[in-house]
């Protein structure tokens, strides 16, 4: 393959997707909003009274762990997700291919797995009723999002994949 054609991984248009990455970017955007509200808020709050709100690190946390997994999902579904391609793009077609299948396989063992056992550390911790050490609210409210995320950052991966096959581009 010749490295001076063009990227056929470059392509990062949408027309596939069902459900609109607008939902990840709001979502994103949302969560981004809130953590610098509470930031701002603790900081005007610390200077201003010498007493720091409780509440901004567990929030502040949660929200961050949030945005990274609605960035994960809107970056697979905009095919804009971290790959190398140093290697990969000198190989033959065959090659290419058989090198998507298999981060395709790998991507969907791993968010599986996250699925998987987040969803029984989830129902662990609400079986066991445990809560957090800061505030004392149910520790599952928080872990539930992971299972929830990943089966959305699953879907966007399975759906990219299954677009480009049937396109017949280099998964």
């Amino acid at each position: 393959m010749d490295p001076s054609a063009p990227d056929p991984d470059a392509e990062t248009g949408t027309d596939h997707t069902i459900v609109p990455i607008r939902i990840e970017e709001a979502l994103g955007a949302a969560a981004m909003a809130l953590i610098c509200l509470i930031s701002f808020a603790n900081v005007v709050a610390r200077y201003a009274t010498n007493v720091s709100f409780a509440f901004t690190e567990e929030y502040s946390v949660f929200l961050l762990v949030f945005m990274t997994f609605v960035g994960a999902s809107a970056a697979f579904a905009a095919n804009e997700h971290i790959r190398i391609t140093f290697l990969v793009q000198r190989l033959p077609r065959p090659l290419q291919q058989l090198c998507g299948v298999i981060s395709l396989l790998a991507t969907t063992t791993l968010f599986s797995l996250i699925v998987y056992y987040g969803g029984r550390v989830t129902y662990a911790e609400w079986y066991w009723e445990e809560t957090t050490p800061g505030l004392g609210n149910p520790s599952w409210i928080y872990t539930i999002w992971l299972p929830i995320l990943c089966i959305a950052i699953l879907g966007r991966v399975l759906g990219r994949g299954w677009a480009r096959w049937r396109r017949g581009q280099v998964l």
